[in-house]
């Protein structure tokens, strides 16, 4: 049984139960990606910049020159916090996060008033054909906020799409967010009630899957996909 949950293990259980369980129960190693490697590089250079740890902007955040010098002002007079990791019990109090039931992780929060704060999180990657995650990882980071502090009236939430230099800017009312509550909650309480993790194998799952036949080839149930990934499963099966 999954005993917490987070947006990124609430997607990987939508998409597929089984993929959920081998990854977050059985704890297989996925094998390493180049592309979540970069990632993780450059939010630490980000971090560094805003923090004054990089005394020059790195040439991977030069798309957001203006946004990360204003950020690191505002955090050099302490209005910005870094790398906030909130942590929910399932009556959404706020609690320590790593034994919440939920886990809500940001790369930035600047508090423009009692009122009004912003969260900010930075996307290395594409926007196109994530809209719909991204949609929802906004609704996520205003409840969090809202929950977090009951004077916030109005949440902006913001997703810098860092290498395509594009900015997503949504403020929502606290009014507003919270209509979003009893259904997040809804799809949250399914991942973490779960005791069955049936395996749901489709071309696009199991194409992206680290335990398809394309990769890590742990999941006996994946879909393969062309010439080219069968080629590649005969070499690791014979």
């Amino acid at each position: 049984m999954l005993r917490s949950v987070s947006y990124s293990r609430l997607l990987a259980f939508e998409t597929c139960p089984y993929s959920a369980k081998l990854k977050h129960i059985d704890r297989i190693p996925e094998e390493k990606s180049e592309h979540a490697e970069r990632g993780t590089h450059i939010h630490q250079l980000a971090e560094d910049f805003v923090a004054g740890r990089l005394s020059t902007l790195p040439p991977e955040l030069a798309k957001f020159n203006a946004e990360y010098n204003a950020l690191r002002s505002q955090y050099m007079n302490g209005r910005v916090s870094l790398e906030g990791e909130w942590g929910f019990d399932q009556d959404w109090s706020p609690t320590d996060y790593r034994s919440a039931w939920l886990r809500v992780k940001l790369d930035a929060r600047l508090r423009l008033s009692l009122t009004h704060s912003v969260v900010v999180d930075y996307k290395t990657g594409k926007r196109f054909g994530n809209e719909v995650k991204h949609g929802e990882q906004i609704i996520l980071y205003g409840l969090a906020e809202c929950l977090r502090e009951p004077k916030i009236k109005n949440v902006t939430v913001e997703l810098w799409y860092l290498d395509v230099d594009d900015l997503v800017s949504t403020t929502l009312a606290r009014e507003t967010i919270l209509r979003y509550l009893p259904n997040m909650e809804k799809r949250l309480q399914t991942v973490t009630s779960a005791t069955e993790f049936p395996p749901q194998p489709s071309l696009f799952a199991c194409k992206w899957c680290p335990y398809g036949p394309a990769k890590g080839g742990q999941c006996e149930h994946g879909v393969l996909q062309g010439d080219t990934v069968i080629s590649l499963y005969r070499r690791k099966y014979g």
